[in-house]
This record gives C-alpha cells, structure tokens and sequence, in this order.
C-alpha cells in the first residue's frame, strides 16, 4: 500500500487520522488536524504551517535513522510542501 501523507501538513496518513467532510465521511486528502467538517482548521499561509510543524521536529526525528535539527527539517518542509494539494500554485 502506497503512503498517503495529509495535503496540507505533510503528515503519514492512517485511517484513524484521516479529516472529515461536510457530511461527517472520511476525507483521504487530509488530516484530522488540518481539515474537520469539510473546512481547514486553520486559515494559514505555507510557511505559517511550515514554523507550526517545525515545533513536531522531535516527534518526526523518532522515524529518522539520523536527527534533524530544526532548521533542517524546515527547509525539508520548504521543498516538499509545494508538492502538496493546498499549497501547489
């Protein structure tokens, strides 16, 4: 099974973290953190949710064979966040 990550945050997505739609169903795009009830939680920018996440680098760093500082781990984000649904121009 292919990984799914949340189009906003950039989160691994499972069937418990999965966000919901107006209609109360699964959402497969996005995270329960980001988006509930067919709306985002938050109104935010890319690099607003880029120094929100940045605060997670220890949570991340658990599946990492190597740490990553967090300024490391913000320019990850800056490269991969634009390949997200919400963020792509």
């Amino acid at each position: 099974m292919k990984q799914s990550f949340c189009q906003s945050c950039g989160m691994p997505l499972t069937d418990e973290l999965l966000g919901t739609n107006t209609d109360g169903s699964k959402n497969e795009e996005y995270c329960i953190y980001c988006y509930k009830d067919g709306a985002f939680t938050s109104d935010c920018t890319m690099d607003e949710m880029i120094e929100f996440c940045a605060q997670f680098v220890d949570e991340v760093n658990k599946n990492m064979p190597k740490p990553l500082t967090k300024e490391e781990y913000k320019q990850m984000m800056r490269e991969f966040f634009p390949t997200l649904k919400r963020w792509k121009r």
